[in-house]
């Protein structure tokens, strides 16, 4: 069974996690593959928007214990070498000039919430919920969660949420600002498809270069990130999408940022 779909619909490319048996479970077949499936997304210029899910009954139940636990003496070793495997797809995945929706259906935990934070927008079904859970085995985050859930929910709620191991639900990710939204289990699905429909609809150099700012926007201070904006204002309003953003607004009608991309 191939641990990674790839899977494309027009300009929608959707990654989906596939060990169901193994509650998606990240083993290094998987890491790889992730990283693979991300990369063919990030190069292929038709795709618009990537959507990151997962199949069976869990979202991703993070690392694969049993891995670890066969490794032996090598276990730290091992560690290593899958973290580094699936860093490699997650700054892939971040740095993509293109938007990346989640869709998380059910459990999140460990390096499953990682890759869930990753998604610029994140859709939850109900019975979804999120859990740190390394320290439950006597581990530390990978998969950017230690950089990516402060930025989130604040340094309060993630040192909370690490240190503690506390579970959190859809509702209350929501609240949090976890997830963007949560809809019926039933709903997300569609909701999905709406919403990917949507981003890819949308100016997507735009929104890669919107992605880029936000991104780096903790690491500059004031007046270098405001000289970056510049340039990237710039670009985009000498563009093919800025361009026919400006003419749609002035014609009163509506932009056709797929014709312009």
């Amino acid at each position: 069974m191939n641990p990674v779909l790839l899977t494309r619909d027009g300009g929608i490319a959707t990654i989906t996690l596939n060990r169901p048996d193994q509650g998606n479970a990240i083993d290094m077949d998987m890491a790889r593959a992730l990283d693979a499936a991300a990369r063919d997304c990030a190069g292929d210029p038709a795709v618009r928007c990537v959507v990151l899910a997962g199949s069976g009954r869990l979202f991703c139940a993070g690392g694969d214990i049993a891995a670890f636990a066969a490794a032996g003496d090598r276990a730290g070793a091992f560690m290593h070498e899958l973290a580094s495997a699936l860093h490699e797809a997650v700054l892939v995945l971040a740095r993509m000039d293109k938007p990346l929706l989640t869709l998380v259906h059910g459990p999140a935990a460990g390096a499953g919430l990682s890759l869930a934070l990753l998604g610029d927008v994140v859709l939850a079904g109900e019975a979804a919920h999120f859990t740190a859970a390394y320290t439950g085995i006597g581990l530390t985050p990978d998969g950017g969660m230690s950089w990516l859930l402060p930025r989130v929910v604040g340094l309060r709620v993630a040192q909370e949420m690490i240190l503690t191991n506390r579970r959190v639900g859809a509702e209350e990710g929501a609240r949090l600002r976890l997830v963007t939204r949560v809809v019926p289990d039933a709903d997300l699905a569609a909701e999905g498809r709406a919403m990917a429909a949507r981003l890819a609809a949308a100016p997507v150099r735009a929104l890669g270069a919107a992605r880029a700012l936000l991104l780096d926007s903790s690491t500059r201070d004031l007046a270098a990130h405001l000289a970056v904006e510049a340039d990237s204002i710039a670009a985009a309003g000498s563009g093919a999408e800025g361009r026919e953003g400006v003419a749609a607004f002035l014609e009163r009608r509506k932009p056709d940022f797929t014709r312009a991309s």
